[in-house]
């Protein structure tokens, strides 16, 4: 292996602002990848983490769980990748490989002891405490890494490994295409990459978006309709309307008022991961036979399945791309939706 050290951005304590450092990446085992990191987005997840809002967490950490690069060198037994490959890490890097979960390709379920390994802050098989994708290097085992079609450019396929394999989990699932009318909550990370496949995939789409504000931008993604919450009149003139609604935020919603846009059969899933617990009437679910679901990211195989369908589709993320010294700057803008629609850090600048 040609690296060990490599320089990174890592959170040294709860709260506290990121700072460039090294951290050491194991040697490459024979099914492990050495990937040299050309970007990383900047998912919310990250700063909820990074500020101890999701239980206590071992620092220094480094972040990052969308990340794209190039192969730089692989182990002897590898046989999914060669060096010079465009490849993707997403939300983890292993898992126990032996549950029903993972026998089925749904790796993000795992149900093994130690469940799906984290990209970051998780520990490995190896008793390590894995790093993310904001720094210059990463191995990785070649099972949990994605090829990233030529059709996509780098930097705007970063985001897709998360906030696109999330929002195209659950369209895949409750089956969006032609005939379906899908919903929207929030026109964000996760939401703009909804509206995106879904057009893709034939719905019909519309965006729910506390304001008029990005109602252009909405259009222009895909959108056949734009409506905002913060006039109750779209609940009227929406109710019984949907098949699919994806909630994209992770705000404080009345969710019995969303559940009542659905119609009979109809289906919410809860993607954003509110501070506070949201209260349900049952009167909003058996009413009209409506589920309340939840979902999360996506296993391998889809996951590559979403890449493949992106380039086919010419899909990627609207992002805004940075140098690593402004981390900090980005995850105050995040807190207040200043980025339409991913930041994405040129690694080469770490």
């Amino acid at each position: 292996m040609t690296h060990t050290t490599v320089h990174a951005y890592a959170a040294p304590a709860p709260k506290a602002p990121l700072e460039r450092t090294t951290v050491t990446r194991r040697a490459l085992g024979e099914h492990d990848i050495l990937i040299e990191i050309k970007y990383s987005g900047i998912c919310h997840s990250d700063i909820h983490t990074v500020r101890g809002e999701w239980g206590h967490e071992t620092f220094p950490i480094v972040p990052g769980h969308e990340i794209a690069g190039v192969v730089a060198e692989v182990g002897a037994g590898v046989t999914r990748h060669a060096p010079g490959d465009r490849v993707g890490v997403g939300c983890f890097v292993d898992s126990c490989r032996e549950c029903d979960n993972c026998r089925a390709g749904l790796e993000q379920y795992c149900t093994g002891a130690s469940g799906p390994v984290g990209t970051y802050a998780a520990t490995g098989r190896d008793g390590e405490f894995t790093q993310g994708g904001y720094s210059t290097h990463i191995v990785v085992d070649e099972n949990y890494v994605l090829r990233v079609p030529d059709g996509i450019p780098l930097d705007a396929a970063a985001p897709l490994l998360c906030a696109g394999i999330t929002v195209y989990s659950p369209l895949a699932h409750w089956q969006a295409g032609p005939g379906k009318k899908v919903a929207v909550i929030g026109l964000g990370g996760l939401g703009h990459m909804a509206v995106k496949i879904a057009h893709a995939m034939g719905a019909e789409v519309t965006v729910l978006s506390q304001s008029l504000r990005k109602k252009d931008d909405g259009l222009r993604l895909g959108a056949d309709h734009y409506h905002a919450t913060s006039d109750p009149a779209t609940f009227e003139a929406l109710a019984d309307g949907f098949d699919l609604i994806l909630n994209t935020v992770s705000a404080d919603l009345d969710l019995n008022a969303f559940l009542g846009l659905l119609r009979t059969d109809g289906v919410m899933v809860q993607l954003g991961a509110p501070e506070n617990p949201l209260p349900v009437v049952s009167g909003s679910l058996f009413r009209r036979r409506r589920t309340l679901a939840g979902s999360m990211i996506g296993g391998i195989r889809e996951t590559q399945e979403m890449l493949d369908f992106c380039a086919e589709h010419g899909i990627a993320a609207d992002i805004e791309l940075i140098d690593a010294d402004r981390i900090n700057e980005a995850y105050e803008r995040v807190l207040t939706s200043d980025v339409r629609y991913r930041f994405v850090i040129d690694a080469q600048t770490i």
